[in-house]
């Protein structure tokens, strides 16, 4: 039997709104932990770091690293959000939904060769430079 649709709730505004906000951004935070790649983009923070330490990377390296990683984090959410709005929308395989999720991957993957290419460029300069 279907259920009846929740009603929308209030707006938040004030300084309400600022806690609010932080909750929903927790609460993405785990939802996003529960997808794979999150995790292992994750773990590629401390791994890194770790490799820049032992090679003697310069401080500006270790800062653009971790703009990159968070532009990352930030693309892989709105990847999620999308595989999640395109299976709600469209249940059934479609075109469209295949074509979507692609895209989405697609931009995950370029931000990820964005990184791998900072961070060999940086390991290359401390070993060769």
């Amino acid at each position: 039997m279907p259920t009846e649709p929740k009603p929308k709730p209030d707006r938040i505004t004030g300084i309400r709104h600022l806690f609010a906000a932080a909750g929903y951004s927790v609460a993405g935070i785990r939802r996003l932990w529960g997808e794979t790649a999150f995790r292992h983009e994750a773990l590629g923070l401390p791994v890194i770091a770790v490799l820049f330490w032992a090679s003697a990377a310069p401080l500006w390296a270790y800062g653009v690293f971790l703009i990159l990683w968070f532009v990352l984090i930030a693309v892989e959410a709105l990847n999620t959000a999308i595989e999640v709005m395109v299976d709600h929308i469209s249940p059934h395989w479609s075109e469209a939904a295949r074509d979507a999720k692609d895209l989405g991957s697609l931009a995950v993957m370029a931000l990820l060769w964005a990184n791998g290419v900072f961070v060999a460029y940086v390991l290359l300069c401390a070993f060769y430079g």
